[in-house]
């Protein structure tokens, strides 16, 4: 995929996008996402004989291996792949993800890689099946001083419980998101890593507070339409019996998911951190337990993802 630069467009809906995203866009606001197992409608609102008998070889089955409690080594030929029609060459949705390096009084911490690459290709397979956008097949990892993410109007950070990031990474963060980017944190568990947080990005935005979203917010049904608040834990926790990743520190008597958003002077939502949360994790572990599946990756953490890329992509 050849891409574009970054000029940033007022699209019909009101909303400042990457021109690489506005076709994608317009396809994405057009679409009904339905329940696994269903495709979308056509644009005149109504599906072909085609698409019926399609629908029916693309429900939502997991394709889980033996069960596992080893982390395996992944190989690309073991996961789904495809191919986008070369008329959309341009216009694909392609997964980003922020690679980072911190230093403090623990040492190194440089967690940005947590379930990586397995998550990124399974939620990428997931996204271009379940709706009608088309999705680039790999992902792509970038820094947030890396001049290539003006190109992409969607990152996504993970581990970021201990994260540090330097002067240039802050303005770097800052500038993407003024521009029009939107960046979601997730897999951060405990008061401490909520603390640490919130002080790197009140380094970014020193005037700015987070604002906890409730379950009224459109995010949780723009696309599917969830009922609770999701919480994801990995399968180590799960396995355990744990419905919480004690491991990264105290709770601080508070164990529920949170989603605080930033948003800017015009009401845009910029960032969205998943607190006591690893929706990745359920991305990544689809395929090794099939309970775990249907329980966290098939009713959490795909529909919140889903939900997640379209409320970015079309406000």
């Amino acid at each position: 995929m050849r891409a574009t630069s970054l000029t940033l467009i007022k699209n019909q809906f009101g909303t400042i996008v990457c021109n690489q995203m506005y076709r994608t866009l317009l396809i994405l606001c057009s679409f009904s996402c339905l329940p696994f197992g269903q495709v979308a409608a056509d644009n005149t609102g109504k599906r072909t004989t085609e698409e019926i008998e399609r629908g029916r070889s693309r429900e939502f089955n997991n394709f889980y291996r033996q069960d596992s409690p080893h982390r395996r080594m992944p190989s690309r030929s073991k996961f789904p792949n495809w191919e986008n029609d070369l008329k959309f060459e341009e216009d694909v949705f392609t997964f980003v993800r922020i690679q980072y390096d911190s230093y403090g009084s623990f040492g190194w911490w440089s967690r940005w890689d947590n379930d990586f690459p397995d998550s990124d290709w399974n939620f990428s397979f997931r996204l271009q099946e379940l709706t009608s956008m088309q999705v680039a097949p790999e992902s792509k990892v970038l820094r947030l001083t890396d001049p290539e993410l003006n190109q992409y109007p969607f990152a996504y950070m993970t581990g970021v419980g201990k994260i540090v990031l330097s002067q240039e990474e802050q303005e770097a963060m800052r500038s993407y998101l003024l521009n029009g980017g939107f960046i979601m944190m997730d897999d951060f568990w405990s008061q401490d890593s909520w603390e640490r947080v919130l002080l790197e990005m009140h380094g970014v935005f020193p005037d700015l507070e987070p604002i906890e979203l409730s379950i009224d917010h459109p995010i949780f049904h723009n696309v599917y339409d969830l009922k609770e608040l999701p919480q994801v834990i990995d399968i180590r926790t799960w396995r355990e019996g744990d419905l919480y990743e004690h491991r990264h520190g105290y709770s601080g008597g508070d164990e529920d998911p949170h989603f605080w958003a930033y948003f800017d002077n015009k009401g845009r939502m910029m960032a969205l951190l998943c607190h006591n949360n690893d929706l990745g994790d359920g991305w990544e572990r689809e395929g090794e337990n099939q309970e775990y599946f249907l329980r966290f990756s098939e009713k959490q953490s795909y529909p919140m993802g889903i939900n997640i890329i379209t409320y970015a992509l079309t406000h």
